[in-house]
């Protein structure tokens, strides 16, 4: 194994969170979002899973996305690109206490 590819391991193993593919999973369980508030790049997925046992419906109407996924089913996955920088409010349709705030950065 070369230095770099075990630097690459060590710092995946030290930082779980990490995503090299510029995306990031978003849970949904016990009617909230797994966070509150998120930093990602523009150009960065977001995967809002349904881990919960009731069906979401996660949309957003800012300036810089306006999106809305439509009925999620309890285990699926839906990914949403963040391509504008900007601030981005999401909500989810059903239960209107989901909140989550979605900062993207250049």
């Amino acid at each position: 194994m070369s230095g770099l590819v075990r630097v690459a391991a060590v710092a995946l193993l030290l930082c779980p969170a990490v995503s090299l593919a510029g995306e990031v999973e978003v849970g949904q369980k016990g009617k909230v979002f797994s966070t509150k508030e998120i930093k990602v790049k523009k150009g960065d997925t977001i995967v809002f899973s349904n881990d919960d046992t009731v069906a979401h419906n996660v949309f957003s109407r800012s300036e810089a996305l306006k999106f809305n996924l439509k009925l999620q089913q309890p285990g699926e996955k839906k990914p949403v690109v963040f391509d504008q920088p900007g601030q981005v409010s999401v909500r989810c349709a059903i239960h209107p206490s989901m909140e989550l705030e979605v900062t993207v950065e250049e």
